[in-house]
């Protein structure tokens, strides 16, 4: 996976991000933080709010999809798909208040933060 251009952005605002490794894991927290903050607005009836985050959402998956070397093969194929899917979610919420949809893409989200996590360690080892 390809996260340059985005570690490039970050790193010229000096967040100090060290790797894009790590930018990844930072892009899949932000649509956990986001999707929590949607939920909570879906629960409050603020739909500004609840279409400011899941649009903030939507714009994480379209930058890891954007970030996606395709030249690896079915890996960068099936992420594509299954982020791709994850916008489908994330649409259906929207229109329809479905926290369902929503508590979709955190399992995937935290299931894809996880093997993540795991991958870059072994990597760092």
């Amino acid at each position: 996976m390809q996260a340059n251009l985005a570690y490039k952005a970050y790193n010229q605002n000096n967040i100090g991000i060290e790797s894009p490794q790590k930018l990844v894991a930072m892009l899949y927290e932000g649509v956990l933080r986001f999707i929590y903050r949607a939920k909570k607005a879906i629960d409050e009836g603020d739909i500004e709010t609840k279409v400011h985050f899941l649009n903030k959402t939507n714009a994480i998956f379209f930058e890891l999809i954007n970030s996606l070397d395709m030249n690896q093969g079915a890996v960068s194929q099936y992420l594509n798909n299954l982020y791709a899917r994850q916008i489908q979610l994330i649409s259906q919420a929207n229109f329809a208040n479905d926290k369902a949809a929503l508590d979709e893409v955190v399992h995937v989200t935290r299931e894809l933060l996880d093997a993540w996590r795991e991958v870059t360690k072994e990597e760092d080892r």
